[in-house]
């Protein structure tokens, strides 16, 4: 079989200069980032001082992210209440340095980054040797020392503080930050339809869509005919003046515009400040975590200080629910606010607010850690890189909501230490909460970078750690070494291994308690024998940690079917969300869905490509129909009779393609050796990217008008040229090594990586002159395409059948179908991709991409970053705290969106789900009909007997009825089998229907219906679960 000799890649072992960067193990967050942020990353060393919960926290994330090195400091030891979040320390390490025990584990996350450690006093001398000072649980003193020094030495600060619900962050990237790229987002670009001479000119684009600039940005042009001026000059800064036009500078001195142009967004670096700590301290700038809160991020600013001062009086936090250190603490508060600047000071401090915050500051909570310190761990990314706008410069942000909503349930002696890992969170919650936790069974559906941030706090949390407890979690895929980058539970050597097994024993290490059953599965119709009635039934909740929205929509209908509660979430890059679903408070995840993606039509994929996205898109195409789809129709073709005939029912000129793909496989292309694959790919090369480009020329020539007098060629549609093939051209020969190679794969030939022999060979295949025919149609749009009646021509299907050779005659021959794999460089997918584009791309002067772009759309990638997953996890499970306590209330649930880049946050109150009405019955998603389909006599109900109580009960008259897809019943049924169901089991009827036995696993089905009421109108009703077990 095809092999290509390869060194095995699964390790991340150090190699070349300092700014190699390894695209295998950084892929996804290079998607996020780019190779100019991520070189700058590997220059800067970081400091984090502080080791306990939010410490390694932000640790864990840059060490993945890639710095340079990290220090991490540490003067304290490990006490019980830090092993409530610090999830690399164990109970043995109680007494031991923090920073010392954390570090081999930190150090174990990403082999290009050394992690050291020291545990001396902050001096100057040590600190001035980093990029990055990142200070947690540090005195505000303290901080102020380490601030100034920073500040007047170009060392850039983060400073992060989570106190029980709360959390706090301030940055300070010094007076002068340069800011490459303020949003991340990928520079837009519009075709130019006219530009007009004037002070200022302004531009129109074409209104195939909308240009999405924005006022202020800097654009340039490339294309224009005839105003010339505009190609290639500086960038422009512009002002919008609506959906499809702008305005640029002075044109009025240019040249006549004639047609064409491409303008481009260009990202043009700034300057952006920053005040030291003690003078923001003073005059804060504030990042709004949450809008229904708009006012507490000052009277926070005022608290936090509080706390400090309060701190530095007793050498310890307020009490929990202590109501003596409450008030002291209030009363710092109030002299703090009274000595506060004009711009700072609060006109009445919220009692309430500053109370709870004295309340719960002793606490250490794993999700605000998971939080606050993906965010701080972002903001150091920032300052290495430039990339992306920091915080200006204070955030706050607390989860009050978590607490009980019976405002009287705690009281301080529920929350005292017991000595134990827990200790951090009952002084939040007091115990019973943590017994409940315990208690928790546990779905989690995924197990990659959402699924491992997930398991380390839920082990954190104690959920499933109790005697009845337990998680169960599946996932079918196995570990790869880009997800290492982000997955970090995972290590090199797991690479190959299930990801639900290693989670569930690397989960172990964090807390030894936690019950974890891992399973192998995907969720979906065909594994409900597993995830049955009494599974489901078993559970308390389910967390998805899933990549589609597919599998997202078939657990959201599971979840309602058995009225459970959901935890769902998802990334992109720096952008996250959380949704939460609660039975009967909230609507579901189907009940509001983003836009489809708008689709390429079928004709600018073919034939008039503008754009690196179409030619990526078509080269994805061409690889599915040479190297994978015909190798498929001749094993079905081989192995299955009925292959032709039910080729021959397919619609249009289906049967006549998939036959003729049958026999060029068989017959006309089937290659005996390597030279036959190599001829075959450089025919190939010449059809696609000379011929048929010269036929489109033929029917279409580049002077061409319309009916209407335009130039065909111009807007959109891009007048190709053909290429002449070059042995000498590397992108050309890659197309051939490419081709050839995979087309030899498909046939279980040898392949070869010579290039020299390639080239030699070469020279010896004659390639047939090409001349363009008369009365070939090639359609111009896709509703001209539609339009064509696609007539076949019998006699040429019979022809086709009887050229075919019998299976019989072909035993033992099968093919070797490829199935599309981005990350592997060395099996030729991605080359042929790039090679394939790229000259497509060339064909028409589209830009090239390069190898990594071209997998990022081409893959349909995801970017991740670890930061983005850490913080969104740490939302989820501020919402799993609500869950498991029973919140009844809507208003104390948050749905959450963010994009860490902007940065934005957005908080909200999900929504109630919407109510509908038949007679006077409200009804909901999660309402349903139950039938019980078993009588008292022990037979099952029939069809006649299901619509006779549906009129008895509900007074409803049933027009139709449906299982899944099967029709069971409606009011236009022939009469005849009518007659014949209506007396008929129902589960009879659904086994007929579906031709298929009902597993013994269910116990009722799922039955939709439509309904009229009394009055002979239409009603929406509920569906129906018929219990027939």
């Amino acid at each position: 079989m095809f092999k290509v000799p390869s060194e095995p890649n699964d390790g991340m072992q150090k190699q070349g200069s300092e700014t190699d960067i390894d695209e295998g193990l950084y892929s996804r967050q290079l998607y996020v980032l780019g190779h100019e942020a991520m070189k700058h990353l590997q220059t800067s060393s970081v400091l984090v001082s502080g080791l306990r919960g939010l410490g390694v926290e932000i640790a864990k994330n840059i060490i993945l992210g890639g710095v340079k090195a990290v220090t991490l400091h540490d003067q304290g030891t490990a006490q019980w209440a830090d092993l409530s979040s610090q999830f690399y320390l164990r109970e043995e390490d109680i007494g031991k340095n923090r920073a010392e025990v954390s570090q081999p584990r930190l150090a174990e996350l990403n082999s290009y980054v050394p992690v050291t450690t020291y545990t001396g006093a902050l001096v100057e001398d040590f600190l001035s040797g980093f990029q990055v000072v990142v200070l947690t649980n540090t005195p505000l003193e303290h901080q102020l020392q380490v601030g100034e020094f920073c500040h007047s030495h170009g060392i850039k600060l983060v400073v992060a503080d989570t106190r029980g619900l709360f959390g706090q962050l301030f940055c300070d990237f010094g007076e002068e930050m340069i800011l490459t790229d303020s949003n991340g987002e990928q520079p837009l670009s519009a075709m130019v339809s006219m530009v007009t001479k004037d002070s200022p000119g302004v531009v129109t684009c074409l209104d195939e869509a909308r240009h999405g600039f924005e006022s202020g940005d800097f654009v340039s042009f490339t294309e224009v005919q005839g105003m010339n001026e505009l190609n290639g000059t500086c960038p422009i800064e512009i002002k919008v003046l609506g959906p499809y036009t702008f305005s640029i500078c002075d044109t009025s001195s240019f040249s006549e515009y004639i047609r064409g142009g491409i303008v481009s967004q260009v990202k043009v670096p700034k300057k952006i400040s920053f005040k030291s700590l003690l003078a923001s301290l003073a005059e804060p700038d504030f990042v709004i975590t949450d809008f229904a809160k708009y006012s507490r991020a000052g009277q926070l600013h005022i608290g936090f200080q509080a706390l400090h001062h309060f701190c530095a009086q007793h050498g310890r936090s307020p009490r929990p629910h202590n109501e003596e250190d409450a008030a002291e603490l209030m009363a710092f508060a109030q002299r703090v606010n009274a000595q506060a600047l004009p711009a700072l000071q609060q006109d009445s401090l919220d009692e309430d607010l500053i109370r709870k915050l004295s309340y719960v500051a002793a606490g250490d909570l794993a999700p605000i850690n998971a939080f606050i310190g993906g965010l701080a761990a972002q903001e150091v990314l920032k300052a290495c890189s430039g990339k992306f706008m920091p915080i200006m410069q204070w955030l706050y942000f607390d989860a009050l909501e978590c607490l009980p909503e019976d405002k009287e349930a705690l009281t301080e002696d529920k929350c005292l230490p017991c000595q134990n890992r827990y200790d951090g969170q009952v002084a939040v919650f007091g115990s019973a909460l943590q017994e409940k936790l315990g208690r928790q069974k546990y779905f989690l559906v995924g197990a990659g970078a959402i699924g491992c941030e997930l398991l380390k706090n839920f082990a954190m949390i104690g959920l499933g750690c109790g005697e009845d407890g337990a998680i169960t979690v599946t996932d079918m895929d196995t570990i790869e070494k880009s997800n290492l980058n982000r997955q970090f539970l995972f290590r090199p050597w797991d690479v190959t291994k299930l990801k639900s097994d290693t989670a569930a024993a690397a989960v172990h290490q964090i807390n030894p308690y936690i019950q974890v059953l891992s399973h192998p599965n995907r969720v979906e119709p065909d594994t409900e024998h597993i995830y049955d009635d009494s599974f489901f039934q078993n559970l308390d909740g389910i967390a998805n940690a899933l990549d589609n929205v597919d599998t997202r929509l078939y657990m959201d209908r599971r979840c309602v079917y058995y009225r459970k509660p959901l935890l769902e979430s998802g990334t992109l890059g720096t952008k996250g969300n959380v949704q939460v679903v609660i039975p009967f408070l909230t609507e579901s995840y189907s009940s509001s869905q983003d836009p489809p993606e708008k689709s390429i039509p079928i004709c600018t994929l073919k034939n008039f490509p503008n754009a690196i996205e179409h030619t990526l898109q078509w080269a994805r195409d061409e690889f599915e129909g040479l190297f994978k789809q015909p190798a498929e129709n001749v094993n079905q073709y081989l192995t299955d009779s009925k292959f032709v005939e039910r080729a021959l029912c397919l619609a249009g000129t289906q049967p006549l393609e998939m036959l003729e793909a049958v026999q060029r496989s068989l017959l006309l292309q089937r290659p005996e050796t390597w030279a036959d694959c190599v001829t075959w790919a450089y025919h190939h090369w010449h059809t696609q990217y000379s011929n048929n480009i010269r036929q489109l020329l033929h029917n279409f020539p580049p002077d061409q008008l319309t009916s209407s007098g335009a130039l065909f060629w111009s807007g959109p549609k891009r007048c190709p040229h053909p290429l002449i093939f070059d042995v000498n051209n590397p992108l050309h020969l890659d197309y051939v090594m490419a081709a050839a190679n995979l087309f030899a794969q498909t046939y279980g030939l040898m392949g070869s990586q010579d290039r020299a022999a390639v080239a030699v060979l070469l020279q010896s295949v004659h390639i047939p002159e090409f001349i363009p025919k008369s009365g070939v149609k090639i359609h111009v749009s896709d509703q001209e395409l539609q339009n064509a009646s696609a007539s076949v021509d019998d006699s040429r299907l019979q022809e086709l059948r009887a050229m075919l050779p019998s299976p019989e005659k072909l035993r033992g021959f099968k093919m070797y179908p490829i199935n599309f794999e981005k990350d592997d460089n060395t099996n030729f997918h991605m080359d042929f991709i790039v090679a394939a584009s790229n000259l497509r791309a060339e064909n028409s002067n589209i830009p090239p991409a390069d190898r990594h772009k071209s997998k990022l759309i081409a893959g349909k990638i995801i970017p991740a970053i670890a930061t983005t997953t850490a913080a969104i996890v740490g939302l989820v499970c501020l919402e799993l705290y609500k869950v498991v306590q029973g919140h009844q209330q809507l208003e104390s649930y948050k749905n959450s969106f963010m994009n860490l880049a902007l940065p934005f946050f957005s908080l909200s109150e999900p929504l109630a789900p919407p109510r509908h009405q038949y007679y006077n019955q409200e009804w909901t998603l999660w309402d349903r009909f139950e039938v019980r389909g078993l009588q008292p006599n022990g037979e099952e109900m029939t069809l006649r007997q299901f619509l006779d109580y549906f009129k008895k009960e509900h007074k409803l008259e049933i027009t139709m009825l449906s299982q899944g897809i099967s029709m069971l019943y409606s009011f236009f049924m022939p009469a005849t089998k009518l007659r014949e169901r209506l007396d008929q089991p129902m589960t009879e009827i659904v086994s007929h229907m579906s031709k298929r036995k009902l597993g013994h696993h269910l116990r009722a089905l799922i039955l939709e219906l439509c309904c009229n009421d009394e009055s002979g109108e239409d009603v929406e009703v509920p569906y129906v679960q018929y219990t027939f077990r």
